[in-house]
């Protein structure tokens, strides 16, 4: 499950903005401010949600399933 949080979370341990994101995950820009509303799952096109997933973990960010303090994400490589 992802969730917009994690992805704002992510954009910003990466120091990236929302059209490097959508440049690096080959996907519109309008796809990125769309998925990072809200705090909820994300919802939409699953090819979408996988790119950015792709993307933000090529970039060394690992994202933390959901547990007794909810989802998050942390930098698990150095930029």
């Amino acid at each position: 499950m992802l969730f917009g949080s994690q992805i704002r979370a992510a954009r910003g341990l990466l120091g990236w903005s929302q059209k490097q994101l959508s440049d690096v995950a080959k996907v519109g820009l309008s796809t990125v401010r769309r998925m990072e509303t809200g705090d909820g799952r994300v919802s939409g096109n699953i090819e979408s949600a996988v790119r950015i997933t792709n993307a933000l973990e090529n970039a060394g960010v690992e994202f933390i399933e959901q547990g007794d303090k909810g989802p998050g994400v942390q930098l698990v490589k150095p930029l």
